[in-house]
Order: C-alpha cells, then structure tokens, then sequence
C-alpha cells in the first residue's frame, strides 16, 4: 500500500497518529491489523472496524494486516477463515500478502513465556478456574495470592514444559502472570496465559497441549508483526494496562493500543454468541439471511461495500458509547444505490388493468432509458405495452382519500413512458374484492406526453400482462419489533417481529430475464432490490434491499 490519500474527517485516532508521525514516534509508519476470530462470520460492526484500521493505512500511506486470533481449536474452522476473507476483500480492504494466524507465533510465544517464568514474572498455577474466580476479589476487594504463587523457577519450568508435553488433564493446571493480586485493575491479577487444551489445531494439527489466551497472544502478536497503532473496541480499554506490562516485562518491540467506541444499531443485536443462537434455532435462514446483519447477510441483501464504508464513514469514530439509527445505514447505502442503479419496472402486488379502447392483438415498445439519474449514461431498453397491463394495487383507491394522486375511478393519470389512462370500471369477486379494473387511453398521449398540455397529477407504474416475467420477492421489515431487542423480556428472541419476512409473487418487465444474482435495480417508486442466489432458470428471485425512503419506526 503505497497511495496516500486525504482522509474524509478527523477523529481522535487520527490525532493521535499525526502527534507520533510529528515526534518521529515508529520512525512515521503506520502499521495497522484486522485480528477476527474465526469462530463465526463477521458483522456490520466489524465492517467498522475493518474500514477504520484499513483506511488508518491507506490514508496514511501505511500497512494493512488480516491476522486470524486462532487461539481456541474447539470454536475455530475453515469455513469461517474463507468466509471472513471474503468479506474482507469485499468490503474493499487488501492485506497485500500480510495474512497471518496467531498459530504462526505459538513457539515465539511459549519462548517468551519461559522467559518470564525465568524472570519470575509467571507462575504455574493448580487453582481450578473456579478457584482462581474466588481467589480473584471484586471491585471492591483485593485478590488472595494462589499456594502455588511462590513455586520455585525450576518448579515451574518444569511443570510448564511437562503441560506442554500433554502430561496433564485439561483445567488441571495454568500459566499465570505474577503481577499484583492487589492491583486496582483485575486485569492485572495475576491473568492466565495458557490453559491445557487437548485439542487438534486446524493450522497445528497435534502439536500443541496447551494454548495462549487472548491477552497473551494479542499483543505479542502486534509486536512480532511491527504494528503501531493496535485498534480496538471500548471493552479492551482495562486490558491495555496489561497488554503494556507484557510487552515492558519482555523488553520487546511496542505497539500503541487505541480504543474506540464499538457500533450499536437499532433493531440488531451484534453478539456473536446470540446470532450463532439466531441461526442454530431457526430463528432465521442462516449467516446470510437477508435479515442478518452479517457481511454475508447485508451483501445478499443487495447492500454495497462503498455503501458500508459510507456509513461508517458518517457515523465516525469516538471514545463514546452510543445507539445508531438504522435509518442511518439505509441512508448510506440508498445513497449508494441511487447512483448506480438501472431504473426498471416491477409489480409488487399487481392488479390487471384491462384498457378496453387499445387494439385487441397489438403491441408496441417504448424505448426508455435505465439510468435516468444519470445523463451522461445512454443505456435503454425497449418496453413492451399491450391491451392488458398490471399495476400496483396500491396504486388504485375506489374511493380515494383527499390528497390521493394515484387512479381511482374516472381519474386520469400517466401510464409511466406510455400513455394517460382513465378509470372506467372496476370488477369485483364474490368477496368483493378489486380483481380488475376497466380504462380507456388517449392514443394521442403517446410516451406520456399531452397533446394538449392538460395536466395529470398522478404517475404509476406497470408492465405489460403478455410480456411480465413472474418473479419472488422477498419484503423484508426489522428482525427484532423493537430498537432495542433487551427491552422488556428476559430473553431477546421473545422480541423477533414474526412478520419480518413476506414473500409475494410478482412482475416484472421482460428486460429483467437476464438477471443474474448479485445484480442490483431500483424498481422505480418501490425501493431498490437485488437478485437473490436462489435464482434459477424459470424462477426469478429479488430481494428488497431498502425502500426510496427511511421508513424505520
């Protein structure tokens, strides 16, 4: 990464960074990271950290790491390392060959554990975890030392060695740091760095019986790789204290850890934990359901990487904990969409207009643009328009409200690039439901100009009954009924909106028979939708992605 470009805003990162940059600190260089565990797939608020740590780099003309925290076998798997760079290169950031694991560094690490063992800076501890629970106080009251606190250096090498070696059961022994029992900061009770864990590896197959914690590993981890700046969310602000003891006690290479506040976002929740229940319950249609908010999820919906990086873009970075409107995110990515989106039409719940003065048998085609935001663009498309056309129902009223623009009977409006239309008749079922209705056409209307500048007020859309193509769409509304899916249960799946998911069949101009998955459309005055990968040959699906305005509650 050579490129430097201006960064958008300011941010208290950033200050802190061009402070380094003007005393020398780290010789100028940035050097930043992505440390995911792959243990699950990523979500929005990663996406901000991604964004953030790569564009750290970028801007400021520095490097980019993806290096996985692979210090649990039992939670880590292939499908989700794939999946996580996938999703990171989809979001936009490049790792130019920087990929690392944890696992690179085992041997490294266990050395430096020896090391501070042999300074008297840790200790093996015999302490069940319970025990070290107990032993470890409260807020209020210091710890107790462990019996096993002051074993001799020998001892303990021994013993630790012997972990190693796979000689003892799984919780029956740990390394701990020797640090201050007393400390104000838990943190720095004597923490545990490795646990006995007989487990294969995914990287290390069988080699290892005992495996670093997260504390551990981090930010040993940051130094071997040369990383300045070690970017993470609120929650790890204790653990700096001892991610700078570990780094001081071994006199190696420092790195400077910088918190910021994580994303929160109305009607989602963001814990790992409660999506794996999410999906493992049924509660939706796994990783990438439309309604996640997983890279995979927002991606299948029809959301965009430039999208995403608009959003956190906007919403920034600071030391504060805060709610972020969902309207928000659908702002950035309708901004997005609006820009590069074809315009096409589509029925969502059609309703049959018979044009009774139109010639029985004939056809004709409007050539209509697809990018009518965009001048410079020329791309069209011919649409087709016969005897019977469909528009949407609720595009009609029998009996229309005051400020209704829309059909109703004996009101003319503009057939949107063909024709005006008026209501002459309406057909009813046995249940007197509006199954059809009847129009006449002004043929002098032609591409749905007046001939006599008489105004209409109302537009709509349609498609041609001959030519529409038969499509699924899926209507999506928030996954959980309330901004806040804690607020009033015990358990936050009693919030899940039942109605989150409506399928309905639909139509859709002849133009849309080529689409493929992954292919984006506004369908005009119905929002913006994507093309679903459960399309098939003779079965077209969309997804809606988000409606032409906020309508969050």
């Amino acid at each position: 990464m050579t490129e430097t470009t201006t960064p958008t805003s300011s941010n208290f990162i950033r200050t802190i960074i061009d402070e380094d940059n003007e005393t020398g600190k780290y010789d100028r260089r940035v050097h930043t990271r992505f440390p995911p565990e792959p243990n699950g797939y990523l979500h929005i608020g990663h996406a901000k950290s991604i964004n953030l740590n790569y564009g750290l780099a970028r801007d400021y003309g520095g490097l980019f790491n993806l290096r996985f925290d692979d210090t649990n076998p039992e939670k880590e798997e292939q499908e989700y390392i794939d999946a996580i760079m996938e999703d990171v290169r989809w979001l936009g950031a490049e790792w130019d060959g920087r990929l690392y694991h944890a696992s690179d560094y085992f041997e490294q690490l266990y050395q430096w554990a020896e090391q501070l063992i042999n300074d008297g800076k840790a200790y093996v501890d015999d302490l069940s975890a319970d025990e070290i629970r107990e032993h470890r106080g409260t807020l209020t009251e210091p710890g107790r030392n462990s019996p096993w606190r002051e074993r001799p250096v020998a001892e303990n090498l021994d013993l630790f060695r012997r972990m190693r070696a796979g000689e003892f059961a799984e919780g029956s022994r740990v390394l701990r740091a020797k640090i201050d029992m007393a400390s104000s900061f838990i943190v720095l009770r004597d923490p545990v760095m490795y646990r006995i864990l007989h487990a294969p590896h995914p990287r290390t197959g069988n080699a290892w019986h005992i495996y670093p914690t997260y504390d551990w590993a981090h930010g040993q981890s940051d130094s071997i790789e040369g990383i300045t700046h070690s970017i993470c969310t609120l929650e790890f602000e204790n653990n700096r204290r001892l991610y700078d003891w570990f780094q001081e006690a071994l006199g190696i290479r420092r790195s400077q850890q910088i918190e910021f506040a994580r994303l929160n976002l109305t009607y989602t929740v963001m814990s790992k934990r409660k999506l794996i229940r999410l999906v493992k319950e049924g509660h939706v249609n796994g990783w990438d359901d439309p309604r996640m908010w997983t890279i995979r999820g927002l991606r299948r919906r029809g959301y965009t990487p430039e999208g995403i990086r608009n959003f956190t873009d906007m919403i920034g970075v600071s030391k504060a904990n805060s709610l972020v409107d969902m309207a928000l995110l659908e702002h950035a990515v309708r901004e997005d969409l609006n820009a590069r989106t074809p315009r096409v039409m589509g029925v969502v719940e059609p309703l049959k207009v018979v044009i009774e003065n139109y010639p029985k048998g004939q056809e004709e085609a409007f050539e209509v643009p697809y990018y009518k935001q965009d001048k410079s663009r020329t791309e069209s498309r011919p649409i087709p328009f016969s005897r019977e056309v469909y528009i949407e129902r609720d595009d009609f009223m029998e009996e229309p409200a005051k400020g209704y623009n829309r059909l109703a009977p004996e009101v003319e409006v503009r057939l949107m690039n063909a024709y005006y239309i008026v209501c002459t008749g309406v057909v009813k079922d046995a249940a007197g439901r509006i199954v059809e209705l009847r129009a006449v056409y002004d043929p002098a209307s032609r591409g749905g100009q007046s001939p006599d500048n008489r105004k209409v007020k109302g537009t709509i859309h349609w498609v041609s009954a001959e030519h529409a193509i038969p499509a699924e769409v899926r209507l999506y509304e928030p996954l959980f009924a309330k901004a806040n899916p804690e607020e009033g249960v015990d358990d936050f799946v009693e919030n899940l909106n039942p109605d989150s998911l409506r399928v309905v069949d639909a139509l859709v101009e002849p133009s849309l028979a080529t689409a493929v998955p992954g292919d984006k459309f506004q369908f005009v005055r119905e929002g913006y939708f994507c093309v679903d990968p459960d399309t098939e040959p003779g079965r077209l699906v969309f997804n809606r992605t988000v409606g032409l305005k906020d309508t969050w509650r």
